[in-house]
């Protein structure tokens, strides 16, 4: 029998399963290019206008490490220098985790075996989810292209800004692949791919950090992120980084079916660590159960968030540098406090973003509940003299103070790096603290709407997820939409203060603690009254 047999029936099970998914972020995604750019044309109508927008972005080199150059001064040019990024981060992470979900979860979860029992080849399931996110990808942009010649900005530069998203979503969905092959864990996998995405967008930031043309550049070209900005889309396209794009997707994708031919069904090709023939007594609590389950991913986040901290520290000290190579930027920013507003400023912007990514461990450790009930591991805990709450509470906790620990981790790392370059650890490294710890409120209310809709609508935990995104999008992207204040007030992320540059005022954060804690109550009572499994 071919391994290929069936791929077509399982292409079309995906789209039956994704029919609602699929055509709502193509669609979403798509509308917010295409409004990013409809604002552009209203807000910088003239020449002149955008020529100050790109002295605005010179000047302020923490705007370049966290967007990337800006290659063209034209509507599409600041369109592509503007979504470029956040968007390939976006579609990547979308294109990643639709493979792992029809390819290891469903294998961790049985149905794979079902699948197996009847005329379906050993690759056809990965070759099905590949070829439709593939196909999604391609059907974004698509639309992306589409939308932007409609607004009449020039056709190759829309076709190359669509397919180099398109491109990021097929090496990250290849990626993710390979990631299924080494690990019998739907969640391990998802890991291995979240952490190779950082990975990139880490990289691109380091090599924007000093410019088009800082020493540190070369660090772009070894990220599938960076590429999407170096295809230059209305800049002159360089059309060849889409081989790139393509050559290393391949390269991957066929290191994906050698492994997948050489494993088991159900099984990676990293064995799982062999546990000891009978339980410790710690394990006898839920609470060092919990420990147990959440132990790996909070020490990788953990690893994650210094690495990352170090980085942001190194940065912070760069940018400031560039302010000793130019006289001009020298006297801009002595007029308005000097060389540690603009520190400061990018250190409130970055510890804002790591918020985000704090809370997506958050909802992964918040989730894990759902993941537990789901494969049946819940009952057999809750048939001892175990409760419903306290079985949550134990998983919880890491919810709650997991994403306190990595967003102190990520200050003092920042603070460190920093502060020992300029000189001053014993200042910058509190300062750096609390820019990241202000952001925990925020992060609590993502817990608390996963926590909601576990024990109100447990179906729809994922929607958890896309709210991340949503507020993902709000925050970096909201106001160049021109959205209402009240659509941005939406993400709690919007109520953190930049306690580094701004005056604090404590209301918000008693608010977001206020709602997080309510939705926590209200799913925590739905559980109670609801049927478990």
């Amino acid at each position: 029998m071919s391994p290929l047999v069936g791929t077509g029936a399982l292409m079309r099970l995906i789209l039956r399963r994704d029919r609602i998914l699929m055509p709502i972020w193509i669609v979403l995604l798509a509308l917010v290019v295409i409004g990013v750019a409809s604002s552009f044309a209203q807000l910088y109508p003239t020449p002149e206008s955008r020529q100050g927008l790109a002295g605005t972005i010179a000047a302020s080199p923490a705007i370049t490490a966290m967007l990337g150059p800006l290659f063209d001064l034209s509507i599409g040019g600041l369109t592509a220098w503007r979504v470029g990024g956040i968007m390939a981060v976006v579609v990547a992470l979308i294109s990643l985790l639709t493979v792992i979900r029809h390819t290891r979860t469903e294998e961790e979860a049985g149905r794979r075996e079902l699948l197996g029992a009847t005329v379906v080849g050993r690759h056809a399931p990965l070759s099905a989810a590949l070829t439709m996110t593939l196909a999604a990808n391609l059907v974004f942009a698509a639309v992306v292209a589409g939308g932007l010649t409609v607004l009449g900005l020039p056709a190759s530069g829309s076709v190359a800004l669509g397919l180099s998203f398109a491109a990021a979503g097929w090496v990250f969905a290849a990626m993710a692949g390979l990631a299924a092959q080494l690990t019998e864990s739907a969640g391990r996998a998802k890991g291995i791919s979240v952490a190779v995405l950082g990975l990139s967008y880490l990289l691109r930031f380091i090599g924007d950090s000093g410019g088009e043309n800082g020493r540190l550049s070369w660090l772009s070209w070894l990220s599938p992120i960076g590429w999407v900005q170096r295809t230059r889309p209305f800049a002159d396209e360089s059309w060849w980084i889409l081989a790139l794009f393509a050559g290393t997707s391949v390269v991957v994708a066929i290191a994906a079916y050698a492994l997948a031919s050489r494993r088991d069904l159900g099984a990676g090709i990293l064995p799982p660590r062999l546990g000891p023939a009978s339980a410790s007594p710690s394990l006898r609590t839920p609470l060092a159960l919990a420990w147990r389950l959440q132990r790996g991913p909070l020490r990788a986040w953990t690893i994650g968030f210094a690495v990352v901290g170090l980085v942001i520290g190194s940065a912070a000290q760069g940018i400031a540098d560039l302010l000793t190579t130019s006289p001009q930027l020298e006297a801009i920013f002595a007029r308005i406090g000097g060389q540690g507003v603009l520190v400061d400023t990018f250190l409130s912007a970055i510890m804002s973003i790591a918020g985000l990514v704090a809370a997506a461990y958050a909802v992964q450790a918040a989730l894990r509940l759902r993941s537990e009930e789901e494969r049946m591991r819940a009952e057999p805990v809750l048939a001892t003299s175990v409760g419903r709450l306290r079985w949550a509470a134990s998983h919880l906790g890491f919810a709650a103070f997991g994403p306190a620990i990595l967003l102190v981790v990520v200050g003092v790392a920042a603070g460190l790096s920093y502060g020992l370059s300029a000189g001053n650890v014993v200042q910058e490294v509190p300062r750096a603290v609390v820019a990241a710890i202000v952001q925990l409120p925020a992060v609590w209310v993502l817990v608390g709407i996963a926590v909601g809709l576990f024990g109100l609508l447990p179906r729809f935990t994922a929607v958890t997820w896309a709210l991340l995104v949503i507020f993902l999008l709000l925050g970096q992207l909201g106001q160049v939409l021109q959205l209402s204040q009240w659509m941005l007030d939406l993400s709690p992320f919007s109520h953190v203060p930049w306690v580094l540059v701004r005056q604090v005022s404590l209301a918000p954060l008693f608010w977001l603690v206020v709602v997080a804690a309510g939705l926590t109550v209200a799913g925590l009572a739905g559980l109670r009254r609801r049927d478990v499994g």
